[in-house]
């Protein structure tokens, strides 16, 4: 039985310069996302409206998704990282320059091809150099990009409170772009080329399942993408909007109420860097059910908070069932997937940036509806939803002996 439990595993230079994508991506989403309520607002437009950024940002999530196969082999892992942070750094430009929807919609969708192509590489990347110990790593990873993501929302508040404009914190993102592609260009080519150079695990004699690779997704995929969508809707509509529930049940002025987004990412990253722990003790796909459990306490606390205290303390709750959903997620897939991986990340890239294109504008519709409030009673649905996908597609992989 292959073993994906993880195992001690080596933060060497390519490992580091793999988790500073995520940490390109975390201060983009985590300065952008809460920032959406002040962008309608900025625009005149509704929240439905506001919305269509995700959208836009699925449509470049989808588009990296069906292209990702054939770049990686067209460029390699090393060159594609370096042009997808770069098309990162020109989207960003032309968003938070744009003037209005016509041009800051497409230029998410350039930020969201850039983004998700360097995520799908950089985690295809350490999933196959780290092996058995890649729920860890793909979770530490993500912890490091949540992590710097905690001070997205602060810098949102301050720079909005000092009268800069949520904009002045978004775009940051172009440096740290930058600065992570001349990181990635100056990687040994052996290191950088990872997806040619270290090879799948191969699977052990005993697994009876047929090749991913041939016959489409691994037994289990369904369930774990399942997961996947429920993952990427509860963080993404909860990024997008709980500033906007903060202020309509709390009465906190702008500043206060996105700051409080900061309590959310405190949650993720606390449990992403938990992982390692966590996942040896008792299991990636253990934890990732029960971390949808958690998710519904943290909403339960959000939902009737009254004060932005209870509120955060709300988020951070959330953000511990939060946090280890994508990456448990993905690396599981992965996993099962063995000499699959390149189809199975391609997939899961392509559903996880439809989700991210429908949860906010859904959510925001509701809200604009019957309430922010009231909208909110979809984020214990989607995570009852996905704790049963994760149950499901984990005891399926388990029965071919993949997990």
């Amino acid at each position: 039985m292959t073993d994906l439990a993880p195992t001690t595993f080596r933060r060497d230079g390519y490992t580091l310069t793999h988790y500073s994508v995520l940490v390109v991506w975390g201060w983009f989403i985590y300065s952008f996302s809460p920032s959406v309520p002040l962008l309608a607002e900025d625009l005149g437009v509704s929240k439905a409206v506001a919305g269509l950024h995700g959208t836009a940002m699925a449509v470049g999530a989808v588009t990296a998704a069906l292209l990702l196969p054939r770049l990686l082999r067209a460029l390699g892992p090393q060159r594609l990282l370096v042009v997808s942070l770069a098309l990162v750094a020109v989207g960003v430009t032309g968003f938070v320059l744009g003037p209005g929807i016509a041009a800051t919609l497409p230029s998410l969708a350039v930020v969201a091809l850039g983004g998700n192509l360097a995520l799908s590489v950089a985690q295809l990347n350490l999933s196959r150099r780290h092996g058995a110990s890649a729920p860890a790593v793909i979770t530490e990873a993500n912890g490091a990009g949540s992590g710097i993501g905690l001070v997205g929302p602060l810098a949102v508040g301050l720079a909005v409170g000092i009268g800069w404009g949520w904009r002045a914190a978004v775009a940051v993102t172009i440096l740290l772009a930058v600065t992570v592609a001349v990181a990635i260009s100056r990687l040994p080519r052996e290191g950088a080329d990872a997806t040619d150079a270290v090879p799948a695990a191969a699977p052990e004699p005993d697994a009876v399942a047929p090749s991913p690779a041939r016959r489409g997704l691994a037994p289990g995929s369904r369930g774990l993408l399942v997961a996947l969508v429920a993952a990427m809707a509860l963080e993404n509509a909860t990024t997008y909007w709980s500033t906007s529930l903060v202020i309509e049940r709390t009465g906190a002025d702008a500043s206060i109420a996105t700051s409080t987004t900061a309590g959310l990412l405190v949650g993720m990253t606390t449990i992403r860097f938990a992982g390692t722990v966590l996942t040896r003790r008792a299991g990636a796909d253990r934890v990732l059910a029960v971390s949808f459990l958690v998710a519904i306490l943290g909403w339960a606390v959000l939902w009737t908070a009254q004060t932005p205290g209870v509120a955060v303390a709300g988020l951070v709750v959330a953000g511990l069932g939060y946090g280890a959903q994508y990456p448990l997620s993905i690396a599981l897939l992965l996993g099962i997937a063995r000499e699959g991986a390149d189809r199975a990340q391609a997939v899961a890239t392509f559903v996880a940036g439809a989700t991210v294109g429908l949860a906010p504008f859904l959510l925001g519709a509701a809200a604009d509806a019957v309430g922010t409030h009231t909208a909110f009673v979809a984020i214990p649905v989607l995570a009852l939803l996905g704790a049963v996908g994760a149950f499901l597609g984990s005891r399926t992989a388990r029965a071919h002996n993949l997990l």
